[in-house]
């Protein structure tokens, strides 16, 4: 079996303890990474319980085929999360009892030069999860125009420095084609003024770039909208975040889910309105004990709901 090249899964009990509420239902893992959940969730799932792995990523869906070849509960899928409903239509399931989505990158994603996706590695500009479709960081560069590389920069990596990024690069390309991961660093760290001490002078931008080129924000919201349309009543989705966009998406989301909606005027009371999901507790993040075994897992934030119904079982 291909290695799992030192990745450790984060809130990995804790997530699927909140996901199983019951151990032979229907589940979808959407994103495999390298199986850590995905692992967890067969362990508690009996014989008649049925997993759906999905994942974008070509080289963690080989791993999962490798890993799973023997095992008839798990249904293996290379496809976006967003087109969950038509993978699961596939499978003839219209409904679910729980879904998990773990938005991280995994280790090997971060630290494969190859990839594109790392400051600390020189390798070719590329940023897709999904290799075989989309344009390259390094296409998106060359022609962007310079207020549309601002306009990334601020909108998804919150860089505050995004104009002068942006006209860095701009002036960079004019005599060089910029294609690696370290060229464009230097450009990135040479047109700040000033660096935060803590953070490489990448860390946004890099993050900007591959959100983009990934239209991470968009599927996150088009799958999460998918989601509430095959959950059984009391079914869960449990979503782990990493960075504050992806977690206010998702805060967002549940919040507006949990609240329903009546157009103004109606002589509706507050706890007649219809909803849709139940907020389950509060936000969970790593312990202590886990951020020191694994430093990645110290952005992390899980997100528990619960489609609202009696659950089915």
């Amino acid at each position: 079996m291909t290695p799992v090249a030192d990745h450790e899964t984060v809130l990995e009990e804790e997530a699927v303890r909140q996901l199983m509420v019951t151990s032979h239902g229907r589940y979808v893992d959407c994103t495999y990474g390298r199986g850590g959940h995905t692992r967890r969730i067969l362990a508690s799932l009996s014989g008649g319980g049925r997993l759906l792995v999905m994942d974008r990523d070509l080289t963690a869906i080989e791993h999962a085929r490798e890993l799973l070849h023997h095992e008839p509960r798990a249904h293996v899928v290379h496809s976006r999360f967003s087109e969950m409903i038509s993978c699961l239509d596939e499978l003839g399931i219209d409904q679910v009892d729980g879904v998990l989505m773990d938005l991280g990158m995994s280790s090997p994603q971060l630290d494969e030069a190859h990839r594109g996706l790392s400051f600390h590695r020189d390798g070719p500009l590329d940023m897709r999860m999904d290799r075989t479709q989309g344009i390259t960081a390094a296409e998106f560069l060359a022609k962007a125009e310079e207020r549309e590389l601002s306009d990334v920069l601020w909108r998804f990596g919150e860089e505050r420095y995004a104009r002068r990024i942006a006209r860095g690069i701009v002036e960079h390309r004019k005599q060089h084609v910029i294609d690696g991961t370290l060229q464009l660093a230097d450009i990135i760290a040479s047109s700040m003024p000033r660096r935060e001490k803590s953070k490489h002078p990448a860390t946004r931008s890099f993050q900007a770039l591959r959100i983009f080129i990934n239209d991470e924000l968009g599927e996150l919201e088009r799958c999460l909208s998918a989601i509430v349309k095959v959950l059984i009543p009391g079914g869960r989705l449990v979503v782990i975040s990493f960075h504050s966009l992806e977690d206010r998406t998702v805060k967002r989301f549940m919040r507006d889910m949990s609240k329903g909606r009546v157009p103004d005027g109606l002589p509706i009371r507050d706890v007649d309105i219809p909803r849709t999901l139940r907020i389950v507790g509060k936000a969970i993040k790593p312990s202590a004990a886990e951020i020191g075994r694994n430093r990645r897992a110290r952005s992390a934030v899980m997100r528990v709901a619960a489609k609202v119904g009696d659950l089915v079982a």
